[in-house]
This record gives C-alpha cells, structure tokens and sequence, in this order.
C-alpha cells in the first residue's frame, strides 16, 4: 500500500526560506550570463599617472606578445569617484568584467555593482575588500611571509626589525599569526623612524646590545680579582670583545628598501648583528638589482621569482617604450593570460566564480604560479638568496 504524503502548513519561516531559495535560484539563472569579450579598463588619470602609464602600457604589449584576438579592452580614465560611478553605470551589463580600480579607496565604492553580475579585478592592496564580485590582484606581503615561514625549520628563531611606515607596520601586525603557525619562533620586534635618527638605538634593542656588553663588564671584573693562569687567559680573550654572549634569534627581517636598506643593512654587524652568523631576510621589495651588491646582504635571502622568468617581458617593454617599468606591470601580462582562458573556454559569470574558487585550480604566470582564495590572488614563490651581483633560487 502506498503511503500517502501530507502536506504540511507553510508557517513563515518556512515561507522566508523558500523566497531565499528561489532568490538563489534567480541569481544562479541570472549569473549563467556568458563573459561579454569586451572588457573595461578603469584607471586614474591624475592621481598615480606613473602606475596608469605602465599598467597601459603593459596591457598594450601583453595583447600584442600573447597574440589576444578574442578581446577587445575599452580603457576607461576617472579623475574623482563622480566619473568612476558615471563610468561603470554607462558600461554595466551581466557578464561584464572591469579592470581596476587601481585603490582600496575607490575599490570600497563600487561594491554596491556586484548586484549587476559583473567581475572587478581591483588593484586594491586591502585585503578585506575582496568578497562577491571583487577579486584582488596585486602583490600581497602575506604570501611572502608565508614562504618565509615555510622555509625556516624548527631551530629558527626570527628577529623584527621594521620601519616606521605603513609598510613596516603592515609587515609587524600580519607577522603573528603567520609565525604562529608555523614550526619556527618569532623571539623579538624593534622598529626605527624613517629618517634612521634612532636606527642605531633600534638596533641596540633588538640585539640586546647594552645588556650583553654589561655582563661582558661584569665578567671582566670578576676575572680581574683572579690570579689563576686560566682566569688570566679567559681575560685576555674577552677584552678583545665588546659583548659578550650569543643573540637570541638566527635570523633578522628587514622590511625595508629604497636607500633606507642600503643604510640600515651596514649598520647591523656594529652592534654583533653579523651576517655571517645570523641569516638577514628581507621581503618582495628586496627584488630589486641595486641590493644585491650590497656586501652586508650577501647570502641574504627573501622570497619572490627569478628574474630570468620575467626578463625577455622587461626588455621587451624596455625596447618598445624606452623606459625601465615599475615592478608591478607584471600582474598585467598574467591578467591577460587569465582573461585570454576565460574566454577561450567560454565561462559564465557563474562557472568563473567556481573556477578562481576552486582550490585545485592554478595559472601559470611571470610571478609563479597563482590562484585565487576567498578572492584574493596568491602565488607560490621561491626563496631567493642573493649570491655576488644576483638573486637565485635556493634549489
């Protein structure tokens, strides 16, 4: 005998749910809307002309280099938050994909458009923006970090020394929680002004300078009251010091770049930081020739990808603009590789929302390999060790 189903009164939490599902179902049909092959490019044009310039640039020779013919890119300029919202209303359709903004302040104004099924990929260095449909590509330091932090075994025990900017701030808050998780300690933290006025007592602190060369004193005095032969030899051998006692950590993180490096590095082996004992490590702006000639940075490592991976790209751009790019136009030419597959295969929004989410998935790039999680852009780096004018990877 079959039994017969009942049908149960909807009460209105019932009813609240199966409105909620069928939005779901709406927003799932709705998202089916194939990748328009028409994208927009939105970029300032006062503030971080230097940025827009390379970044079109950029995009100029990765379309040419990579032979792109199934996209086309509108470039879209703003000057204030008027012209950004005129710019993305005039050009909103399901299935568009935006380029930029290049800001976290203008990144946080256009979330509101998400509602459209379109795809922003900002710039935007704060990580707390990426959600729905804004995913974030750009250079995160918490991906060098990461690397570091894999790399140091159980015996590693990390110094802090960072500057006193938003950079080196940065670098301190994120540092915890990724040194917590992992199989190394982080012992100490000290900071210096930019201007370096207190960089010598900053580095005094983190090396315990004052204390140790304090119970050197101390010892010298009490061998001093001794006569024994051995007690006069172990004198001989300390007055040659100026401390005494080992440093607590293996190895110092120095945040740091520009001039400011190639002064506080130097400064480090003064107060018994020396490079031959304790490893110095630095971080993605350490990526830069002029550091590694430095002498007190050699044998120094930090994370990122061998230059030769993105050389014949820089000289091309070098050749055809006659000028050195920033650093960061990379993340265009992998944009476009990325850009060039999602059309290729034809994707949805819905089916590319499952795609940069999926874990298992990863693009080749000039930066290494990167994929996407939570809506962040991460890349799996290398650790570099600069060795006698280079910077190679530690196999």
């Amino acid at each position: 005998m079959n039994k017969q189903q009942i049908k149960k009164p909807i009460n209105q939490k019932d009813k609240e749910e199966k409105i909620s599902a069928l939005d779901q179902d709406n927003k799932k049909l709705k998202s089916g809307k194939k990748i328009m092959t028409e994208i927009e490019i939105i970029l300032p044009v006062n503030a971080n002309q230097m940025i827009t310039k390379n970044f079109l640039n950029s995009l100029e020779l990765s379309i040419y280099l990579k032979k792109i013919n199934k996209l086309s890119f509108n470039i879209n300029t703003y000057s204030n938050e008027i012209d950004l919202q005129e710019i993305i209303s005039k050009k909103v359709q399901p299935g568009k994909i935006f380029i930029g903004p290049l800001t976290s302040l203008d990144t946080k104004k256009i979330k509101n458009w998400c509602s459209s099924d379109v795809i922003f990929f900002s710039f935007a260095s704060d990580r707390k923006l990426a959600a729905d449909c804004l995913f974030l590509i750009n250079f995160f330091p918490e991906d060098e970090l990461q690397t570091l932090f894999n790399y140091f075994d159980s015996n590693s025990r990390i110094a802090l020394l960072f500057p006193e900017n938003q950079y080196g701030y940065y670098i301190s808050e994120i540092i915890d929680e990724i040194a917590a998780t992992s199989n190394s300690i982080l012992i100490n933290k000290a900071s210096y002004k930019e201007d370096l006025s207190n960089a010598r007592d900053a580095i005094k602190e983190l090396s315990k300078y004052e204390l140790r060369k304090h119970e050197l004193e101390r010892q010298k005095k009490l061998l001093q009251n001794k006569n024994d032969e051995v007690s006069i030899k172990a004198l001989k051998k300390i007055e040659k010091f100026e401390t005494i006692g080992e440093l607590d950590f293996t190895h110092v993180i120095i945040p740091d770049y520009n001039i400011r490096l190639l002064q506080i590095a130097p400064l480090l082996p003064f107060y018994d930081i020396d490079p031959n004992k304790i490893q110095f490590v630095g971080t993605g702006v350490w990526d830069e020739e002029v550091f590694f000639t430095e002498p007190s940075l050699q044998n120094a490592i930090f994370p990122g990808i061998k230059k030769e991976k993105r050389k014949d790209y820089i000289e091309e751009y070098i050749n055809n603009y006659n000028e050195e790019p920033i650093r960061t136009i990379t993340i265009i030419h992998d944009l476009v590789g990325l850009l060039s597959f999602i059309i290729d295969n034809q994707l949805t929004i819905s089916s590319l929302f499952d795609l940069l989410n999926d874990p298992q998935v990863s693009f080749e790039g000039i930066d290494g390999k990167f994929s996407f999680k939570n809506n962040l852009i991460t890349r799996k780096l290398e650790i570099l060790q600069i060795v006698d004018g280079s910077a190679n990877s530690i196999e």
